[in-house]
């Protein structure tokens, strides 16, 4: 429901966190004439793409006293979609020369973090970013505003101690801090006794410490560690389902290391020897993990038995807010709370509502779409921590959010763009990142973002 322009209003809003969604959420607000304060707790925008060396000291990352390391990106990393469909819709992701520059179609992730200051510097979003600000509490106040308590570090060499706390009222909090930071660690039996090591993938960025370890990795991100090395067992692991699955890596997904052909060997427990890179294949095969031993074996619920030096939780994230104090209003169960563009159409949204000129239903409207929707999620067998996975819904939802802002939605070419990456994905697992067949949707792309740009430059914004 829209409302009359002559109602608008402009509220003070608070946007916490200066990544994708935190950059484009301060300038969908912006436009829509709101004040806004993005607090940043970095030197600079980026968010969970600006990569990080360091890890931190628990490398499960359970003491949650523990000094965090807010990136979870590994050296290696690429997107897992392509510049077309990655980018904002009125900002492409198209390539760019200059140093540094990753011309690839699935960048790394340093041509991301590239890309998002180029968007902050396009639309002047830095003026509204307070960098080396942390958000430490949030809380409504009698006002029905919300006061907003943030810290500032100190900017000498020492960096010692905070120089200052402040504390503002915001009509409104937007809050875009991500949720890359507190692992889940699969719940093995046993695994206390387990005298190898564990580490969450959050914690891994190089993979030159696992050098000569036989590595049991929990979900995919793993495949990097074969650039070197010698011996490896790879798995995937549910952390719910305890359930293991056995896959070997052709050498074509080493990355940067280099051809490793003769070097890397994986074991088969089928075949019980160790294979050629080669010559390994893909075992789909479902192993029931039974439990974790002190001689430092894992035991399969087929008897079959591996050992390993070290296990590689890959199992996700936990989502919390530990600075959001709502009474209530707002909590996180199981994870229960995206691409880019995605981010900028429901920044669109709450601009529209925060100004007025989108109008909600009554709460209790609202409330029972959200239990109905829940138990829909339920009755299909979805987890509660994958409620916020869009995969297979995610162009109906953006529909529905566009409509209700009233602006244009993903255009055709993107729609078919992101069938087909889904299709190539799941056909070509290891290579969809260098092999497709959809040139004729990426020459689609490119002469919309040549008009977009050719748009912009004769209406005088770049």
């Amino acid at each position: 429901m829209q409302a009359s322009p002559n109602s608008l209003s402009s509220r003070h809003v608070a946007v916490i966190g200066a990544g994708a969604a935190g950059l484009v959420a301060a300038r969908e607000l912006h436009r829509e004439g709101h004040k806004v304060v993005v607090f940043e707790k970095d030197d600079q925008v980026g968010g969970l793409w600006m990569y990080d060396p360091r890890v931190e000291p628990d490398p499960l990352g359970l003491d949650l006293t523990r000094p965090v390391v807010h990136s979870s990106l590994y050296e290696s990393l690429r997107t897992n979609l392509p510049r077309e469909t990655m980018g904002f819709m009125d900002y492409p992701f198209v390539t760019r020369e200059g140093e540094g520059r990753d011309p690839r179609r699935f960048p790394g992730h340093r041509e991301v973090l590239m890309y998002l200051q180029d968007y902050a510097r396009e639309f002047e979003i830095e003026e509204m970013v307070r960098f080396g600000c942390e958000v430490v509490n949030v809380e409504m106040i009698d006002s029905g505003k919300w006061k907003v308590k943030s810290k500032r570090k100190r900017l000498d060499d020492n960096d010692r101690g905070d120089d200052f706390a402040d504390h503002e009222d915001f009509d409104a909090v937007v809050v875009c801090a991500g949720h890359y930071t507190q692992p889940r660690i699969a719940e093995i039996p046993g695994i206390n006794l387990w005298p190898g090591k564990q580490i969450h993938s959050h914690n891994y960025r190089i993979p030159e410490p696992f050098r000569d370890q036989i590595v049991k990795g929990v979900s995919e991100v793993p495949r990097i560690i074969l650039n070197v090395t010698g011996l490896l067992y790879l798995a995937l692991v549910d952390a719910t389902q305890q359930t293991l699955c056995k896959f070997f890596v052709p050498f074509y997904e080493l990355g940067a290391g280099g051809d490793m052909r003769g070097f890397v060997k994986c074991f088969d427990p089928a075949a019980g020897r160790w294979l050629d890179l080669t010559c390994c294949l893909v075992f789909p095969k479902i192993m029931q993990i039974e439990r974790a031993c002190e001689d430092g074996t894992v035991i399969f619920r087929d008897g079959s038995v591996i050992l390993a030096d070290v296990i590689l939780h890959c199992t996700g994230y936990k989502y919390g807010f530990p600075f959001l104090k709502t009474d209530g209003i707002v909590t996180v169960d199981d994870n229960r709370t995206l691409p880019f563009p995605t981010f900028e159409v429901q920044s669109k949204w709450i601009a529209g509502v925060l100004s007025g000129r989108i109008v909600l239903p009554s709460q209790e409207d609202m409330m029972e779409d959200v239990k109905i929707y829940y138990s829909e999620l339920e009755a299909s067998g979805v987890p509660k921590h994958h409620t916020h996975n869009l995969v297979d819904s995610a162009i109906d939802y953006n529909r529905w959010l566009a409509s209700q802002c009233q602006c244009s939605c993903f255009e055709e070419w993107r729609i078919e763009l992101f069938r087909e990456i889904i299709k190539n994905l799941r056909a070509k697992p290891k290579m969809y990142r260098d092999e497709w067949d959809d040139d004729h949707l990426i020459l689609q792309a490119h002469e919309d973002f040549n008009r977009r740009i050719s748009n912009k430059a004769s209406n005088g914004h770049i």
